[in-house]
């Protein structure tokens, strides 16, 4: 893309998942600084791209003192902190606040200040708007309507994220853009990562870290209602490409969803890891979670081709098989994590 040269770019988040292949990508292009503000809570600082242009602030985006030392020189910062994730959020509500809704009013309410800033991208969450159905889905558009019930704090927090980024941009002229995120995977998404945060899914995350690890191991998958569950699963590399293509390209005041546009049933995932994996164990039949009403969903990608010109370029298996060789090549890593919390894991 070219278009971060001789930048400054804040990423709030940027030892996570998300924000650490997106640092990564941005630094590709020769930028003047990334300033990377995280308190690890759910990352590790292994994460952090070791270069001389990344400055790296340890703490969190909800606390004025943290914020306090940016300064006004940044052309474009991305919001991507968030409490991971929803089952997380429903074992702890306070927790989710604290570190989902309220670093939100925080950033936006900071950097709303700022004289030199060009865009800033929010990182908001498809299922938030999802329509709850186990009936054919429907993709997705950005003018989906909102329903006031939601299935967890932390789907309640990221629309409160697109509420308050709609009124500093109405109030204050806050060049935000949102970017709906879909299921994301990929490299770098490290079981237990962080610290304990009340739950069994500290350790197990999202599906596919959770499907790898097991099937590597040769264990079971577990599947939920018959794996009759489906999601938009985009790759790592695409969503950084797609959030740089919203800094540059975005609207501000608008939003955009970030998906492959394509809905896979859980139960083909699981077929899929355990033929890339080579695990010969059948699946876990498992109850369904009596939380989780959204069944079925994907994304709409019909805005954001037209208007950003950005596409999802890489296919569910061709994903799938790198992000096992990256779990692969760092089980030791992974499996190190995992270890700090087995005591709290075995009472929860």
């Amino acid at each position: 893309m070219n278009g971060f040269t001789d930048s400054r770019v804040l990423i709030v988040g940027g030892a996570g998942f998300v924000g650490s292949n997106l640092a990564r990508e941005i630094l590709a292009e020769n930028p003047l600084a990334v300033v990377i503000i995280d308190n690890l809570l759910s990352s590790e600082a292994a994460n952090i791209p070791s270069h001389p242009a990344v400055k790296f602030i340890n703490g969190s985006a909800a606390d004025p003192e943290i914020l306090h030392r940016l300064e006004d020189n940044i052309d474009y910062a991305f919001h991507l902190a968030c409490y991971h994730g929803n089952q997380s959020s429903i074992a702890d509500p306070l927790a989710d606040h604290a570190n989902n809704a309220l670093p939100n009013l925080m950033v936006f309410n900071h950097l709303s200040k700022f004289k030199n800033l060009k865009k800033i991208v929010y990182s908001a969450a498809g299922c938030a708007v999802a329509e709850k159905t186990w009936d054919n889905a429907h993709a997705t558009p950005e003018n989906a309507p909102v329903s006031l019930k939601h299935d967890s704090p932390y789907s309640i927090s990221k629309l409160i994220g697109e509420l308050y980024g709609n009124y500093f941009f109405q109030h204050s002229g806050l060049p935000l853009v949102t970017a709906r995120f879909q299921n994301i995977y990929g490299p770098g998404e490290i079981l237990g990562a962080g610290r304990w945060r009340g739950t069994r899914h500290t350790v197990w995350r999202n599906v596919i870290p959770t499907f790898i690890w097991k099937a590597l191991n040769q264990e079971a998958l577990p599947l939920e209602n018959g794996g009759r569950a489906s999601r938009d699963f985009i790759y790592v590399a695409d969503i950084a490409r797609g959030l740089m293509a919203c800094a540059l390209r975005g609207q501000p005041g608008d939003v955009y969803n970030l998906a492959s546009g394509v809905e896979t049933s859980i139960a083909r995932l699981a077929a899929l890891i355990n033929e890339i994996a080579e695990n010969p164990v059948a699946v876990d039949m498992m109850p369904a979670r009596d939380w989780d009403h959204s069944g079925k969903r994907f994304g709409s990608t019909t805005k954001t081709e037209k208007e950003l010109g950005f596409r999802a370029q890489t296919d569910l298996q061709s994903g799938l098989k790198q992000t096992i060789d990256w779990t692969r090549a760092n089980r030791e890593m992974i499996a190190a994590c995992m270890a700090r919390h087995q005591p709290l894991l075995e009472r929860a």
